[in-house]
């Protein structure tokens, strides 16, 4: 492997601008032996000046790129010792309470969260002080790569003397000190929180490899399952088509009890496609999230969660459509499937990614009890899918509402009570999402007290709310009119739709996704930096965006003049509005993966020790910069091209120790 492409591969996202500019330098030196001067055609004193005015660019830039890394390292390096005295502090007095709490019988009483929360803070502070390490190792051999490349091209030794006077004596190359951090962390972790037990401790503070590779067995099943589903997706489809006649009505109120459970499906693949896009592009969602880099789902697992879960409801639709031949009552195999993926998703037993699932169900508590607990990112993002999962949540209140007013489960019956005429459950469902984003937005500002952007943003939410109300008026009232143009409330309606879909159109582009920046420069409407690599996919997201936003307005003209049912116009909605709010994803981790970029942040802030209540309100600060990229433009380092492209996967940890450096060419 060539080096470029190793450095690349290994380099930290968060830091990249810290690191050698080895790209640049080789440039430099391509550049310097193709302008000079032919040896045929001039005297060699004009071959020698040439190459010693490049040489003295050259090891200007060299010390430039040198005083930047020394720089950087003895700042990470006090950040890291001043966390490590801070950790032993905690570590200390946690050992000094339990020597205090020994019962009579000799046993401890051991306060296990205070020790979880140390071990859990040491294993990330290791993290850091690996990557450190890393950046110590990658950016010695880069310039030892780079001056050897230099003395090869230009058939000198200036550069083994310049590196062994600036390079071999430079402060980030011949500290020790972060050998000592990483060497008193494993014994602290081992001595004091494991036991004595060193391969416990280890295994605690391993470091995940980078570009660890999918086992066989889980890309056997995604390919298994993915398989299976789509040839049963067509299975459903031709029966559905050949099925009796007489039935119409009862396929139509399976349609909509299957529709909910679909669009999870959709949901899950399409967030392992998210998850895809952010780790190749370098989008360190591990991060963003505040997941466990040790243990986390990966792309393919989310796929093979959604094939399952495919499977089961492409099974569970074919049984009810020949439920008649299995002599199963009909509506028995819809709830089935429900409770199914209710069952999977709160079974206590450690199987069937555990850790995941409760991460997730822990996350779902603090969104519903938004204003009493501090927001996170991870909060408010599963709160924004919520709201692109309108559809969902009315269906399955359709779902309930029909198991609990229908005791025949043979055939439909009635199901007028539990759509046309729910004028108060299926409003309140309506708009539960965006009162979790309008309370989260109130919280934020409670903690914050900066009026801008919290307030601002949970007025974008409150339109939401009128918009329920105006379409609630509009269905009540709508048979006291002969016609809709006659009912005033759908003219308050459509002027509500239009000012809340402009709302959240505008703070899409603008707030969540960081555009429009006036300094963008060469990227014309979007922003000066940028993660993704084609400029087509921000033109293209923004203008998806916009019609999705207002798709609604081709569903009022195509239902108004009875071309589609509104029952249809929901089915092809929905699923594109979970579709908007993937590519929404994108973008709007983008945003934030690049804040982390301005602030140097690459591994969790995980405090043992209650946080001050005014560091909280700064934290939530740093947390809220939702413009963050327009900000940031006054930290910005340069605007060449180059840096606008992210270098690296996200998975950036890695222990170096595991990558032979004889594996790296020049």
């Amino acid at each position: 492997m060539k080096f470029a492409e190793h450095l690349s591969a290994h380099i930290t996202p968060e830091w990249r601008k810290q690191y050698i500019n080895y790209e640049e330098m080789k440039a430099m030196l391509y550049m310097a032996v193709e302008e000079a001067p032919s040896a045929e055609s001039v005297e060699p004193e004009v071959v020698a000046r040439h190459f010693a005015n490049f040489d003295e660019q050259f090891f200007l830039y060299c010390d430039k790129e040198l005083k930047k890394i020394n720089t950087f390292y003895a700042e990470k390096l006090a950040e890291a010792t001043r966390k490590f005295a801070n950790l032993n502090s905690e570590l200390k007095d946690s050992l000094i309470q339990i020597k205090l709490g020994k019962r009579k019988d000799g046993k401890r009483q051991v306060p296990t969260r205070k020790l979880q929360d140390l071990k859990l803070a040491f294993s990330e502070f290791y993290l850091s002080l690996i990557l450190l390490q890393n950046y110590q190792t990658l950016n010695h051999t880069g310039f030892r790569k780079i001056l050897k490349k230099h003395d090869k091209l230009l058939n000198t030794d200036l550069g083994g003397k310049w590196r062994e006077e600036h390079v071999e004596t430079s402060h980030f190359f011949t500290n020790k000190d972060i050998d000592k951090l990483i060497n008193d962390t494993e014994n602290m972790v081992t001595n004091e929180l494991e036991g004595g037990d060193r391969q416990k401790a280890m295994k605690r503070l391993r470091v995940p490899p980078l570009g660890e590779q999918q086992s066989p067995w889980t890309t056997f099943k995604v390919g298994l399952f993915s398989g299976s589903f789509i040839v049963l997706l067509i299975t459903v489809v031709l029966s559905a088509i050949f099925h009796d006649e007489g039935t119409s009505e009862n396929l139509k109120i399976a349609f909509r009890l299957y529709r909910g459970p679909l669009l999870i499906v959709e949901f899950l693949f399409l967030i392992g496609v998210n998850v895809y896009g952010w780790r190749s592009s370098g989008v360190n969602h591990v991060l963003i999230f505040e997941l466990d880099p040790r243990n986390h789902l990966s792309e393919q697992h989310l796929m093979e969660l959604a094939a399952v879960f495919g499977v089961v409801w492409a099974l569970s639709l074919l049984s009810y459509l020949y439920s008649a031949s299995l002599s199963i009552p009909p509506y028995v195999n819809p709830l089935g499937l429900v409770l199914i993926m209710v069952a999977f998703m709160v079974n206590p037993l450690k199987v069937f990614r555990h850790d995941a699932r409760f991460w997730f169900l822990r996350i779902c508590g603090r969104m519903f009890a938004a204003p009493f607990f501090h927001v996170g990112f991870a909060d408010f993002w599963l709160a924004d899918q919520f709201n692109s999962f309108v559809g969902a949540l009315l269906d399955f209140e359709f779902l309930a509402c029909f198991y609990v007013t229908n005791g025949n489960w043979l055939e439909a019956g009635n199901t007028a009570q539990c759509m046309e005429r729910d004028f108060i459950i299926r409003p309140i469902v309506n708009c539960i999402p965006a009162w979790l984003r309008f309370a989260q937005c109130l919280r934020r500002y409670y903690d914050t007290k900066e009026a801008f952007p919290h307030l601002v943003n949970a007025g974008k939410y409150s339109t939401t709310f009128f918009v329920v109300i105006f379409a609630t008026l509009k269905s009540i009232y709508k048979d006291d009119y002969t016609s809709s143009t006659e009912n005033p409330y759908v003219f308050l309606w459509i002027i509500a739709q239009i000012i809340s879909s402009s709302y959240a159109y505008t703070w899409d582009i603008k707030m969540d996704w960081g555009l429009l920046d006036k300094s963008a420069g060469e990227n014309t409407f979007l922003r000066e930096e940028i993660v993704y690599s084609s400029t087509f996919f921000y033109y293209f997201a923004i203008i998806e965006d916009f019609l999705l936003r207002f798709a609604w307005t081709i569903s009022l003209y195509l239902t108004e003049t009875g071309y589609v049912s509104s029952d249809i116009m929901t089915s092809i909605l929905s699923p594109l509005e979970v579709f908007r709010r993937f590519v929404w994803n994108f973008f709007r981790l983008e945003n934030e993966h690049l804040n982390n970029c301005g602030n140097f942040r690459a591994v969790r802030d995980i405090s043992v020790a209650p946080i001050d209540s005014s560091d909280q309100i700064q934290i939530l600060r740093m947390m809220d910069e939702e413009d963050g990229v327009m900000n940031r433009g006054k930290r910005k380092m340069g605007k060449k091209k180059e840096d606008k492209k992210p270098l690296l996967p996200d998975e950036s940890i890695i222990n170096f120790k595991t990558i032979p450096m004889s594996t790296i060419q020049a």
